[in-house]
């Protein structure tokens, strides 16, 4: 199983006027972490486009389970529990750093398509080969 953490500190701008961290913002958070998790491994966005690839998001889903706030430090748990065929399925958990409370958990899936012609694809071959290292 892959797991990364990345650390996110709250920003003024990213909360409501209920003073919480905006429920949208999360989706952002959860690309913070799936980015690193990415890059991490020798994988950033980057290489996988300059392979000619691109992993639109498919679906999302998120759980809200305590709000956080202001300059609140946020640990962003990513990590694929499936070894990925077609999709990639990452899941994620967002804590508060300090006091480990569960503030968020969920998931994005990603199909990969070619990027010059937008049609779904198979993942590369550097792509396959990265991830069997940890399956």
């Amino acid at each position: 199983m892959l797991i990364h953490n990345t650390e996110i500190r709250v920003r003024y701008a990213d909360t409501d006027q209920m003073q919480f961290v905006y429920n949208g913002k999360y989706f952002e958070y959860f690309e913070v972490g799936r980015t690193e998790m990415l890059r991490e491994i020798g994988l950033p966005y980057s290489k996988i486009e300059d392979e000619g690839y691109q992993l639109p998001v498919l679906e999302t889903y998120a759980r809200y389970l305590s709000p956080a706030y202001y300059d609140d430090i946020l640990i962003v748990e990513s990590y694929v529990k499936d070894y990925p065929i077609l999709r990639i399925h990452i899941d994620y958990k967002i804590y508060r750093k300090g006091n480990n409370l569960l503030v968020t958990e969920g998931y994005t899936e990603h199909a990969f398509i070619k990027k010059d012609t937008k049609k779904p694809s198979r993942p590369p071959e550097l792509f396959v080969n990265t991830m069997k290292k940890f399956y």
